[in-house]
Order: C-alpha cells, then sequence, then structure tokens
C-alpha cells in the first residue's frame, strides 16, 4: 500500500511541477492548452523518474516514498517539462 500513495505522491508532484515550469518559462504568443499537456507530461515524467530513481538509489529496498525515488521523480518531471516549454519556441 505504500508505494501506491508514494506513486500518488509523484503524479501530484509531476503535474505540480508541470505547472511551476508553465509559471517559470514565459511564453507570450503560447496559444491555450498547453496547461493540461504539461500536468500530465509532467505526471508521467515523475513516475517514469521515480521508478528509475527507485531502480538505481534504492536497489535493496524498494519503497517509492524514498530519497531516490522523490528526488528522481522531481528532476526527471522539471527536466522534460523545461524542455517541452524551452523546445516549443522552435514550433512557435
Amino acid at each position: 500500500m505504500q508505494n501506491w500513495i508514494g506513486v500518488g505522491i509523484w503524479i501530484v508532484m509531476g503535474s505540480a511541477i508541470g505547472l511551476a515550469m508553465k509559471v517559470f518559462i514565459k511564453r507570450p504568443e503560447e496559444t491555450a492548452g498547453h496547461t493540461p499537456v504539461l500536468m500530465a507530461l509532467g505526471s508521467f515524467a515523475a513516475v517514469i523518474g521515480g521508478m528509475l530513481g527507485v531502480g538505481i538509489f534504492d536497489f535493496y529496498d524498494h519503497l517509492a516514498l524514498s530519497a531516490g525515488g522523490m528526488g528522481a521523480a522531481a528532476g526527471f518531471a522539471a527536466l522534460m517539462t523545461f524542455i517541452y516549454r524551452w523546445g516549443i519556441r522552435a514550433l512557435a
């Protein structure tokens, strides 16, 4: 049960990081509709990053609420949403 709670925290944290990235990287010519995309991308990236973090840093004790899992989830979500926000400039 504890691992499912951790995965849920990853999803919420990824959505929050996606929204924060929207605030930090301003796009004046942006069209509407990027907020749900950023939230979904942040959540997906946080789950993938959290799984990688638990697998790499906490190899013998697989808990989603560990420091390795939470840190990797936050880092990967921030990286992927930053790449999306930065890369969308080429499309506009």
